[in-house]
């Protein structure tokens, strides 16, 4: 097997035994993993990948000897425009950048977000992030929701984000998330283990799934403090599935704090006026990412990151410690 390193690059090369019955595109993601799935699914549409010298759908299954021929040519040119917006870096160097998100902000562009995102403002930051990754998430190997604040490893280089999307897909980085929910949370610690999906009726929602309908999902959690109808947890992730701790939470009967989309229609109102309009000003749900640990892609050192809780929490905190104090 031959790959081409400039920019037009090529593959031609064999199926082996192991990897008969393998999706194509998931065959070309192994083989190119610094592009995105849906980069790769383009290229099949576009033509620009034959099976036997004919052209196959991303979801064709291929067959030990076939032959397999790719071009990727150049990238267009990044559509995305940079934008001055003002980024809390916890460290960087010429490989990766670690910030602080602030709840509110969404990471990449998508539906009915074309600006103002984490990446508008990490291209203007670093202008070299246009040609690592996919082009309408540069730099981006992991996400947080828009309502979730916290910390976020972003890689700079393709060297980085081949070793980054490795590690989170070998479960090796460290990611340690705070939580207010509703409810006393019974057990002191424990794991939660259940399928996430898709919602079967709502395509905007995760949910779990029954066995072999969602995707493996692992949640490690702590309860730090009880407070009446309220618990604060710390929930460690071993996978990192969308809405992951918000999803495994809701379903233990734990509901975030602020919510409003995997609320419970049981869960009880905040009663309490003062922490309710706390609740209010949250910007989404009472979650923040404060721990982040990975190996640098490059020198191989272990590097571990914190971000203190942020004021629209530790507010919440402070009001319940004062109810319970009364």
């Amino acid at each position: 097997m031959g790959v081409n390193a400039a920019a037009d690059r090529q593959l031609d090369c064999r199926v082996e035994s192991q990897s008969a019955g393998v999706r194509l595109d998931r065959w070309l993601a192994d083989r190119f993993p610094d592009l995105s799935r849906t980069r790769l699914q383009a290229l099949v549409e576009d033509g620009h990948v034959s099976v036997d010298g004919a052209r196959r759908k991303a979801s064709y299954r291929l067959r030990e000897g076939e032959r397999v021929e790719v071009t990727i040519p150049p990238p267009p040119r990044a559509t995305l425009v940079p934008e001055p917006i003002a980024l809390a870096v916890v460290f960087e160097d010429e490989h990766v950048l670690v910030v602080d998100k602030p709840a509110g902000m969404v990471v990449h562009p998508g539906a009915g977000r074309s600006s103002g995102t984490l990446v508008h403002a990490l291209l203007a930051h670093a202008p070299s992030l246009a040609s690592v990754g996919g082009l309408d998430r540069p730099g981006i190997v992991h996400r947080l929701d828009k309502g979730t604040s916290g910390l976020l490893v972003v890689a700079k280089s393709s060297a980085a984000y081949l070793s980054l999307t490795r590690q989170l897909a070998s479960r090796s980085v460290f990611r340690r998330y705070l939580a207010l929910v509703h409810g006393r949370v019974r057990q002191s610690q424990g794991s939660i283990e259940a399928p996430i999906g898709r919602h079967p009726r709502d395509r905007v929602r995760m949910a779990v799934r029954p066995a072999g309908q969602g995707k493996t999902a692992i949640t490690h959690f702590r309860v730090l403090e009880r407070f009446g109808e309220f618990s604060y947890v710390e929930a460690r992730l071993e996978t990192g599935r969308t809405h992951q701790v918000r999803v495994h939470l809701a379903s233990a009967g734990n509901p975030l704090v602020g919510d409003e989309t995997y609320r419970r229609r049981a869960t009880p109102p905040v009663r309490d006026p003062v922490l309710s309009a706390l609740v209010k000003e949250l910007e989404g749900p009472a979650l923040h990412a404060a721990t982040l640990g990975f190996v640098h892609p490059v020198n191989g050192e272990s590097l571990e990151f914190h971000s203190p809780l942020p004021a629209r929490i530790e507010r919440l905190l402070q009001r319940l410690r004062a109810i319970e104090a009364k």
